[in-house]
């Protein structure tokens, strides 16, 4: 057979959604559609834009392979295990951003505007309009394939996707639980199903647990706050976290007797915190909360539970406790800075402050500094630094870390003068504040006549 040429910008894809495509093309696309389902078709891991191949080779869209498959399926007797089984696979193979967009608008032309009558939004910042079912829509003429189809999409956008695609699932979940409550109400008892049913819902003479893929959801009482206790709230966690269908931004909700919390003034007093400030008493748990933290903390993720002035990236209350208890977890603060999303997090200021007035400035806690400012916007000095700083020990260890600044960029950053000399004026500022600007003129002028010199090396 042979195919049409492609041309300019589509040299690389077929596209299959034009009225005049070709029998062979779309020949091809449903070859291509049942390789997905087969296993045998394969996807380009690094080209741009994301194209999947049949076993001849034939390239198409990802989503435009999706449109066409669910085009095809009948919306009276909707056959829902054969579209997830095929919507599973293709996203095992593209990632869940290639198919998202596809599935929404399928979800709002099928089943909201089908069933749905649609109000006016009441604003600019509210994602979805009020809606409301047909006022003449009879039973029998809403498919219950198609409302389980809309729930696994709703379940798949907090499952797989960004924090803020939770929206997503609330608005789809809202249609359905209007004309068939029963089925949300099961999501929201026992969630998809996929976890295991050990996962799912847990009771030891500790604590009772139960874990909600559906809706990102961890609950976790506790009968007391002991060495066992804990210990078996963090092996929960790490189970949950190595399933790979469970959301990687979700809620921890923990209740526990002891009201304890980390030494940080300004964290937010959750459960969470809780848990952590609990476990950290015991030393034998803290490899354990450091496989959990290794598990839970993740780019563009969060604990779903805590305001937006005190969002924070799953794990790191783990990671705050371990980082105050001693040196041998600095390495994973300075992984956990690395992570953190610069123009939205800044609990971890409140932290850099309380774990230097506590070890002071030296050449193993100051590559926490640098990769706290590199965390978050203008992080700020904590009031004590300047005296905290002034001493011999820490302005050596100040100044060997500005011999290697380059260390704390990219390769491609490292040899920018301008890149490094940013961070430097970060790194001061974080020390010194406004004083440190007109290079560090103010600091200099008052520094101990024994160390004036190397102030200036440090502000040259």
């Amino acid at each position: 057979m042979s195919l049409p040429k492609r041309d300019g910008v589509h040299d690389r894809y077929y596209l299959i959604h034009k009225p005049d495509t070709s029998p062979e093309v779309l020949a091809e696309a449903d070859l291509c559609i049942q390789d997905v389902l087969n296993g045998t078709a394969r996807e380009n891991h690094s080209a741009y834009p994301t194209v999947v191949r049949n076993h001849n080779g034939t390239p198409f869209l990802p989503n435009q392979l999706l449109e066409r498959y669910l085009s095809k399926l009948p919306l009276k007797g909707f056959p829902y295990e054969e579209a997830v089984t095929f919507c599973d696979a293709l996203r095992r193979l593209v990632g869940w951003q290639e198919i998202c967009y596809t599935l929404e608008k399928y979800i709002e032309k099928q089943v909201q505007e089908r069933y749905f009558e649609a109000g006016e939004k009441e604003d600019d910042f509210t994602p979805y309009p009020p809606c409301t079912v047909w006022p003449e829509l009879r039973p029998e003429d809403v498919d219950e394939g198609l409302l389980r189809f809309a729930c696994y999409v709703a379940i798949c956008h907090t499952v797989y996707g960004q924090s803020f695609e939770s929206l997503t699932t609330e608005h789809i979940l809202s249609l359905v639980s209007q004309i068939r409550p029963d089925m949300v109400k099961e999501l929201k008892t026992n969630g998809s199903g996929k976890l295991p049913p050990n996962i799912q819902k847990r009771k030891t003479k500790h604590l009772t647990a139960s874990a909600n893929d559906a809706f990102a959801t961890i609950r976790i009482t506790a009968r007391d706050c002991g060495e066992g206790a804990c210990e078996e709230a963090l092996s929960y966690l790490i189970e949950i976290l190595e399933q790979p269908e469970f959301p990687r931004s979700y809620s921890i909700e923990f209740r526990g007797p002891e009201k304890i919390h980390l030494p940080i003034p300004g964290l937010p007093k959750k459960g969470v915190h809780q848990l952590f400030a609990c476990a950290v008493r015991y030393p034998r748990l803290h490899v354990r909360m450091e496989n959990y933290a290794r598990l839970a903390m993740q780019e563009d993720e969060w604990y779903n539970n805590l305001s937006d002035e005190s969002c924070a990236m799953p794990g790191t209350f783990a990671v705050f406790a371990l980082g105050l208890d001693g040196p041998k977890w600095w390495r994973l603060v300075c992984d956990y800075l690395d992570r953190c999303d610069d123009e939205h997090s800044s609990l971890q200021e409140k932290f850099i402050h309380t774990f230097f007035k506590k070890y002071g400035f030296t050449a193993q806690s100051l590559p926490v500094l640098v990769h706290g400012v590199q965390s978050m916007q203008n992080l700020k000095p904590a009031k004590e630094f300047r005296t905290l700083i002034a001493n011999e020990e820490s302005l050596d260890a100040l100044l060997e870390i500005k011999g290697h600044l380059e260390y704390y960029l990219s390769e491609e950053s490292g040899s920018n003068k301008r890149a490094l000399a940013y961070l430097w004026h970060d790194v001061l500022w974080a020390i010194w504040g406004t004083t440190s600007e007109n290079g560090g003129s103010k600091v200099i002028k008052t520094a101990p006549k024994e160390l004036k010199e190397k102030y200036q090396q440090v502000f040259a």
